[in-house]
């Protein structure tokens, strides 16, 4: 492929996945399968990797999703709660196992784990007893769902046990078992309430209701696959398994140590159809380097650990009638043809919907209305129509063809050479682009503005209320409260969180403005080097190529942005109401004392918080571990420094220092 074809087709990949995220995390009505998706982003991925000039730290290749819902009161992680990378055949696993043998230091063995579907969780405990629950949420942040936690029989509200640390954190899987399940789909349809899809969407619904004493009555179970701390008992992740087991955690019982890929493959042979008889769905098995010293070693990319991998087992497949094709506008307006069908039971669900991609798509499979088409739902989640049997079709059924205008907005479609999407021009006026870039500006990571989720922009995009990010600082308290399922506390709500937002920093204003390129990154870097939106505006192409990471795309996108009349009023506006278009210098500890060297944190200390001294081994140019290895510099270690990190180190010659030591070498009087 030559360099001006991977460039053409990366900017497709890149459209069509963060449509397909918004859809997914966002709206919750994703229409493609976990196989599509990890389909495109693996092409997007690889493409990345052949031609690195191309690369941004905008893409999607770069993000982890997000489940956080405004109902709920959000929290840090800890520790980030990454993706995984995913497999479906022998050929990439094989492929993993060569690149972490080459990158190991050492011999290991891997934990093979049946990857079972439902909803993340992740469960702090403090000094014995629970102390908080968070969903997955974005990976770095996530939703306090800690009263509903702890109705789940199966997770402890306090743990006693040998080597329990004083502070810890479990992760594991909630989920529905399938007689649950269609227990209660079958209520659900008595009393005519939409029936779940599959017991994972049935669980992660029920952990995500306000009363939790409905999600006590479900029965939802809890099944752990990792524990977290800085004074873990143990030096594999298998052995610290059977701790949580021993502290009272339900931890499944298929979990196997294989000594190289040949039983890894015989663990996920075996379990093909075996998992079919378990009480609860699986779709694949997580294979994890065992040994955390190894995992320490072999780290982790922008969003999913090198030391773990995902196997997905294959899709199954169906045969139904195709009804109807309608055509959906996503956020960045590309158009989506989505497949109405003739309901078919798919791997323990009903399927109504399914995914055609594109043009190109239908096209090759020359599809007409009243088709009988095979559906297949990879990744056992979302289908897609993977082809037609002629034998039944009506010679008189008229060819679905794909539509000339936007259904939205009317605008006549534009499809760019070399791309394979359609997308509606409209940008400024579409509604779904529109409100798209309004739910952009209020993300967290971006203007961060509470109680503004897609429906209640939808309500006031539908009530003439807003129509640009700029409007939402002209609304007024009166103008929320008589809307439907608002009223006079959440009216107060969005309000003081508008009015709070006018405080958030320049490079996050940067990124919320929606400026085609400049993901929060590259808004970062922006907003370092020019100190206002002013001087950024005036930059010509030669000053911002100039700045690192900055590419002629990135300028031209930039350039663009700013030429708009329509874009430099929207600015003007929010400059009105004191919004920051300016960086503001703060000072930071910088230093270069604990340069290059590996420090592992344990125990409790006087001066710092142990977050505290994380952030300052940071600032020394030091990099922070959990668990002792032949590559650890020294262990900075308080009162109650845990004993298998003291033994560790004893075992290995690793210098052990104290709160008072540690502070000398940095010069902190």
């Amino acid at each position: 492929m030559k360099p001006f074809e991977a460039k053409a087709r990366i900017e497709i990949l890149r459209k069509e996945i963060e449509d397909h995220n918004h859809r997914y995390y966002v709206q919750n009505q994703p229409l493609i399968s976990d196989f599509e998706y990890d389909v495109l982003l693996n092409e997007l991925e690889t493409l990345e990797k052949k031609f690195p000039e191309f690369k941004k730290d905008d893409s999607p290749s770069q993000r982890v999703g997000s489940d956080i819902k405004n109902e709920f009161e959000q929290f840090d992680h800890e520790y980030p709660m990454l993706s995984l990378g995913n497999t479906y055949n022998e050929d990439e696993l094989r492929e993993f196992d060569n690149r972490t043998k080459k990158t190991a230091s050492g011999s290991f063995n891997y934990s093979c784990e049946l990857k079972f579907d439902g909803a993340s969780v992740s469960i702090t405990y403090i000094d014995g007893k629970l102390s908080r629950a968070l969903t997955r949420g974005d990976g770095n942040k996530g939703d306090d769902v800690t009263e509903n936690v702890k109705t789940i029989t199966s997770i402890p509200l306090s743990v006693r046990g040998s080597n329990v640390p004083e502070k810890f954190t479990v992760r594991g899987e909630i989920v529905m078992p399938r007689v649950v399940f269609e227990g209660l789909n079958n209520e659900r349809t008595k009393e005519n309430q939409p029936a779940f899809a599959n017991p994972r969407n049935a669980a992660a619904g029920t952990l995500k209701l306000l009363d939790s004493r409905i999600v006590g009555s479900r029965n939802l179970d809890c099944l752990v696959y990792v524990v977290l701390s800085d004074e873990l008992p143990h030096d594999t992740h298998s052995e610290n398994l059977k701790a949580v087991a021993g502290w009272g955690f339900k931890v499944p019982d298929s979990i196997r140590l294989c000594k190289n890929i040949e039983e890894v493959l015989k663990y996920i042979s075996t379990w093909e159809n075996q998992r079919k008889q378990l009480p609860f769905d699986t779709d694949g098995v997580v294979i994890k380097v065992d040994d955390l010293s190894i995992q320490e070693e072999l780290g982790f990319t922008s969003k999913s650990p090198r030391w773990a991998i995902a196997y997905k087992y294959k899709a199954e497949e169906a045969l139904t009638k195709l009804l109807s094709v309608a055509f959906q506008v996503g956020r960045t307006g590309a158009v989506t043809p989505v497949a109405n069908l003739e309901p078919v039971l798919l791997s323990g669900s009903t399927v109504k919907r399914a995914t055609l991609h594109n043009a190109e798509q239908i096209a090759i499979l020359d599809l007409h209305l009243g088709d009988m088409v095979y559906v297949e739902k990879g990744g056992e989640i979302i289908p897609k129509i993977v082809g037609v049997d002629h034998s039944f079709r009506n010679e008189e059924s008229r060819r679905i063809e794909f539509i000339k205008s936007c259904p939205e907005c009317g605008t006549f479609l534009v499809k760019n050479e070399g791309e394979s999407n359609h997308f509606c021009p409209n940008y400024l006026h579409c509604p779904p682009q529109l409100k798209g870039r309004i739910e952009h500006f209020i993300s967290r990571k971006a203007m961060d503005i509470d109680g503004l989720g897609e429906e209640t922009i939808d309500l006031l995009f539908s009530n003439n209320l807003i129509r640009t990010f700029a409007d939402l600082y002209d609304l007024g308290q009166e103008q929320l409260v008589p809307l439907e399922r608002l009223g006079e506390k959440s009216a107060t709500n969005i309000i003081n969180s508008i009015l709070k937002s006018v405080r958030v920093p320049f490079h996050r204003v940067l990124f919320a403005l929606g400026i085609r390129h400049v993901g929060e990154t590259v808004a970062k870097t922006l907003a370092s080097r020019f100190d206002s939106i002013d001087s950024l505006i005036n930059a010509g192409s030669d000053e911002l190529t100039s700045v690192n990471e900055i590419g002629p795309k990135i300028a031209t996108s930039i350039i663009t942005y700013f030429a708009d009349q329509e874009n430099m009023e929207l600015i003007r506006r929010l400059k009105a109401k004191g919004i920051r278009f300016t960086s503001e210098k703060t000072k930071g500890i910088s230093g270069n004392k604990l340069e290059g060297m590996v420090i592992v944190i344990s125990g409790i200390f006087q001066k710092h918080t142990r977050e505290e001294y994380k952030e300052i081994i940071e600032n020394n140019g030091g990099k922070n571990s959990t668990s002792v290895s032949s590559n650890t510099s020294f262990i900075l270690a308080g009162e109650n420094m845990g004993q298998s990190k003291k033994d560790k180190a004893n075992e290995l010659g690793i210098q052990i220092l104290d709160e008072q030591e540690f502070l000398k070498i940095i010069d902190e009087e």
